[in-house]
């Protein structure tokens, strides 16, 4: 027989937190009782119950993180989208069995003890002590709520999960103080119902009606016996009782959780006895979340709307407050995307150009008069496989997409705009020969661009004179330099920002310089579609929206982004630019594109060497952009198979332009034809109507 050595004072206090946990330590100061070893803990019992009255007298619980759902115009859903799968549930909606089970099997005393359970406290301490080891806590389902709760505030942020989970002084500490203050706070099936919701089932189920929708494709009102049993067991450990990867443990901790209800009394013994010989049946449901789940080519458009609220300040003064109420999600999206329109771009998009070519099409579509966004989509997937992409190429690098796209001469109108504005009239005339010098002209900051270099039309037989009407049908480029030249860059910047166009969609500064009114800046469909859409609207801009209401769990409304319509051109010139884009398409460049049974307008662009090709257009109802791209390795169109056809030469009237006409033709079929308003143009052409 081994002699015994007398242990040193302190090593009773460290034996006995081993052992027990801080819980022993703190039951026994919070019940005011003394058990033999206190004694000697001398200044460590003194320091702890300091700590514990210094504590904050307020637990502040963070709203909890759930899923999120983005909807189309017509409330349909686009996507769930979520951080932590959540959906919280008041407790009516919970099977009363469930509830049974886990206080069954985590604190069958929880409606009999307060905070702290004694007895608890003292059964762990015998049988700890006995083991050597922490075989048995003595945490009330209290305890564990407010840990779950720090657990949660720690959010994705690893390092601070496991600072929440340590098992030290202070943390126990923490948890005994706040979960006296919830028990004289909330009532027991309150703080039951919370638990409930909070805690994690593994899956990447959070909360018991995730759990249920996860492992048993039910809501959480209708579980089962067996199947309440198998989720109140997996809360110990749910890596370790995973039905999924570990039935038999699983079946083993079921069949337990079913024995201990029998022996509270909460089902009788033969109840229990033919749960426990039924078999688990799962019914998984796969978490299937975020954008890459959405049909229709939604993904890119969902994706957008996920930018706009973590980027736009209607959501937050700061970033870190937009990401918050991202992250804490339980929002209700509605937006504004048209399923009708969704579903002819994306077939337009996709018939015109295939996913597995090098080109794509691209294409955005906007409603005049309320900037709202009706549809966004592209030929290439959304997602991250084979010819598939997560870039939203309608948009800027800023709203998760790309570098843009060189508009080529879909920026003329901008340019006539800005003369229009200025006091020149339709029937400006140019030499407009086939080649000649770029004029001088100066920007606002007065940076001067002297004669310089050569400018010249895409045809050696398009020469003039020519007036604005025909230079615009024709797509002049020596009558737009000249005419950009008498206008002024600076005029012409300006009126391009007043129409939304900033910066280029990489973010970098725009190129002020003579080939501005050629479109040599990187823009967006969803840009110019915008500016097209204020064209339709009589000269009223709207800044593009996408999301028509937000609505938070607790059933308040986000204020969200508005369009802030307002005139940037008198109707007068915003209708000359009408009628003449009218002509593009009845008789010009955009002929291919042009709609046979409603009023349209639009502009054809073709950039060098053939790389890009534009049409950009409107009918009264709808505005869009359209751009067909190698957006692989950027090279000419000319003789790509681009859907199923070798293109001969590109252009954008004939490659861009039937893809802008099926889109708006389908989203339009079966609405009544609207009437563009247009002016008198030189020569008499164009009516007032």
């Amino acid at each position: 027989m081994s002699s015994m050595r007398p242990r040193p004072p302190g090593s009773l206090l460290t034996r006995t937190l081993r052992l027990l946990g801080v819980s022993v330590l703190a039951g026994a100061m919070a019940a005011g009782i003394v058990l033999p070893a206190v004694g000697a803990l001398g200044l460590g019992a003194k320091t702890a119950a300091e700590s514990f009255n210094s504590l904050p007298d307020v637990f502040k619980t963070p709203p909890l993180s759930q899923a999120s759902q983005i909807y189309d115009a017509d409330g349909g859903l686009i996507a769930t989208v979520y951080d932590r799968d959540r959906t919280v549930i008041p407790g009516d909606q919970i099977a009363p069995v469930m509830r049974k089970a886990l206080v069954d099997i985590e604190d069958n005393r929880f409606y009999q003890h307060g905070a702290v359970d004694l007895q608890g406290v003292l059964r762990a301490l015998n049988k700890n002590a006995a083991s050597g080891s922490v075989a048995q806590g003595g945490s009330t389902l209290t305890q564990q709520y407010v840990k779950n709760v720090f657990v949660e505030q720690a959010g994705s942020d690893q390092k601070a999960v496991l600072e929440a989970q340590r098992q030290t002084l202070g943390r126990k500490i923490q948890e005994l103080r706040y979960a006296i203050e919830l028990e004289q706070t909330l009532p027991k099936d309150q703080i039951l119902t919370n638990y409930l919701n909070i805690t994690f089932f593994g899956e990447q189920a959070y909360g018991i009606e995730a759990a249920a929708e996860r492992y048993f494709s039910v809501h959480a009102k209708d579980l089962s016996l067996p199947q309440a049993a198998l989720l109140a067991g997996i809360v110990q450990s749910p890596s370790m009782y995973d039905p999924v990867t570990n039935a038999r443990l699983a079946k083993q901790r079921r069949d337990t959780v079913l024995t201990k209800m029998a022996q509270y009394g909460s089902i009788t013994a033969a109840q229990a006895q033919q749960a426990i010989s039924t078999p688990i049946k799962l019914q998984i449901s796969k978490p299937r979340q975020g954008c890459i789940t959405a049909q229709q080519g939604e993904g890119f458009f969902c994706d957008y709307v996920h930018h706009v609220v973590v980027t736009d300040p209607a959501f937050g003064k700061t970033a870190t407050e937009r990401q918050a109420l991202w992250s804490r999600g339980g929002l209700q999206i509605r937006t504004t995307l048209a399923p009708k329109a969704q579903k002819a771009l994306q077939q337009s998009v996709t018939s015109h150009a295939y996913t597995t070519d090098d080109a794509a099409a691209v294409m955005s579509l906007v409603q005049p008069g309320t900037g709202k966004i009706v549809a966004m989509g592209q030929s290439r997937d959304y997602g991250l496989g084979a010819d598939q992409t997560e870039i939203n190429l309608n948009v800027g690098t800023d709203m998760g997409g790309g570098l843009g796209f060189p508009t080529g001469s879909t920026f003329k109108p901008i340019v006539a705009a800005a003369a229009l504005e200025k006091g020149t009239t339709p029937d400006q005339e140019y030499p407009a020969p086939y080649s000649m010098p770029w004029p001088a002209m100066s920007d606002c900051a007065g940076n001067t661009y002297p004669e310089n270099g050569e400018v010249h039309n895409d045809s050696t037989s398009l020469t003039g004179p020519f007036s604005m009407p025909d230079a615009m049908a024709q797509s002049v480029n020596t009558y737009f330099a000249q005419l950009e030249a008498d206008t002024g860059l600076c005029d012409v910047s300006k009126m391009a920002n007043a129409l939304g166009i900033t910066e280029q969609a990489g973010g970098t500064k725009l190129q002020v310089v003579p080939s501005l009114t050629l479109g040599s800046n990187d823009l967006t469909p969803l840009e110019m579609a915008n500016v097209y859409a204020t064209f339709a609207n009589h000269g009223t801009y709207c800044a593009p929206v996408a999301i028509t209401s937000v609505t938070k769990p607790d059933g308040s409304n986000v204020q969200v982004p508005q369009a802030n319509c307002h005139q940037v051109m008198s109707t007068e010139t915003a209708d000359t630019v009408t009628t003449m884009l009218l002509g593009v398409v009845q008789d010009g460049t955009g002929k291919p594109a042009g709609l046979t049974d409603r009023d349209s307008a639009g502009k054809t662009g073709t950039t060098d060497e053939s790389k890009q090709v534009w049409f950009a257009g409107y009918t009264p109802e709808l505005s869009g952009a359209a751009v067909v791209s190698d957006t692989r390795s950027p090279q000419d169109l000319d003789g790509q198979s681009i859907g199923g056809e070798t293109i001969g030469q590109a252009f954008g009237g004939t490659l861009a332009g039937p893809v802008w006409r099926d889109s708006i033709e389908g989203a339009l079929a079966g609405q009544p034809a609207g009437t563009l308003t247009t002016t008198t143009l030189p020569g008499g052409s164009g009516s007032d109507g």
